[in-house]
């Protein structure tokens, strides 16, 4: 028997393990430190509170990061670039932009913000990532050439930051708020988050399964892609529709968490040498771990205090990816 047959689902098994291990791990961590998830079950608020704060928190962060970790693998497929991240397209520009709209017209006064966290702010998060994507679309003339598609994004990602920073200039109230969601944060992650989160994610991933040999072919070069056979305009039109919406989806609920997506398939690829249907599968379930051991140190590190995530993130995953490239350099090799 061929053993390398087996590491992916075996990899993948330990993911699962691991991310279990960290959800029941999640479930105790709060602001006084750690505590006991089977003494909760003798006191009704602390019960509650577990129930209703910190296992959607804990398992929205894994699904988010599984967004993420997927999307990334797609993106460094679709561009044939290892350095590519979920937000290439703009859809991060179009978030932050649709979050200071939804601050300026709603407002940011304590009850009205909270509101709006719960429900507006996710809805225009996710309008606006989709309008920058469309706008990448439109401005690419559609997806037959990766290099245009690349280049739309980079300019619409600083055409519509831009548009974010004139209104947090013009509206100086929204700047603590949008900062906020700039940094990132699972804080108002609840059930119907995770719900949401589980359904488009479970959708975004069949497509990507489904699109693999398609990201298989591309890793070969466009015209051996063709030259097989692959309806690539279509394909990859339907490749950036699972980017948009893996992002998107992820974006709306936690905000700006960086450097989820473009490590994990950079993790899965050190330790297993596969195909990309595997990889994205894989990507997703790394991404997820990764999210919520951030979460975890998020609440943990500087308790009662609260770390936001998307800092957490930058600085382990920013660093790992420095290390990363200062090997690849010593080696001779690239990314």
């Amino acid at each position: 028997m061929n053993p390398q047959r087996h590491r992916e689902p075996v990899f993948g098994l330990v993911l699962l393990v691991l991310s279990a291990a960290l959800l029941l791990l999640g479930a105790g961590i709060g602001s006084t430190g750690f505590e006991s998830v089977f003494a909760a079950r003798h006191d009704p608020v602390a019960l509650q509170i577990v129930m209703d704060i910190r296992l959607p928190r804990t398992l929205g962060a894994w699904l988010a990061g599984a967004l993420l970790g997927l999307a990334g693998a797609v993106a460094q497929g679709l561009f044939r670039n290892p350095l590519a991240d979920p937000y290439l397209l703009g859809s991060a520009s179009g978030a932050s932009m649709g979050v200071a709209l939804a601050l300026v017209l709603f407002g940011t006064s304590p009850s009205t913000t909270q509101w709006v966290a719960r429900l507006g702010l996710t809805g225009a998060a996710f309008a606006g990532a989709v309008i920058a994507v469309l706008l990448t679309l439109l401005l690419a003339r559609g997806v037959q050439q990766t290099l245009r598609l690349l280049l739309a994004g980079v300019i619409v990602g600083v055409v519509l930051g831009a548009i974010k920073d004139l209104i947090t200039i013009r509206s100086a109230d929204v700047l603590q708020a949008i900062q906020g969601f700039m940094l990132g944060s699972t804080g108002l992650v609840g059930w119907s988050a995770c719900a949401v989160m589980a359904s488009l994610g479970a959708v975004c991933l069949l497509l990507a399964w489904a699109l693999a040999p398609v990201l298989d072919g591309l890793a070969l070069g466009e015209a051996t892609a063709r030259s097989l056979g692959l309806p690539l305009g279509a394909m990859r039109a339907a490749l950036v529709a699972v980017l948009a919406l893996a992002t998107g989806t992820a974006v709306a609920q936690t905000g700006l968490i960086a450097f989820v997506g473009l490590a994990a398939p950079h993790l899965v690829r050190s330790v297993v040498k596969t195909t990309h249907a595997w990889l994205t599968v894989l990507a997703a379930l790394m991404g997820g771990l990764l999210l919520m051991a951030a979460d975890l140190g998020a609440r943990w590190l500087v308790a009662p205090q609260e770390l936001p995530v998307g800092v957490l993130t930058a600085v382990l995953g920013g660093s790992y990816l420095l290390w990363l490239m200062h090997r690849r350099a010593s080696r001779g090799g690239g990314m």
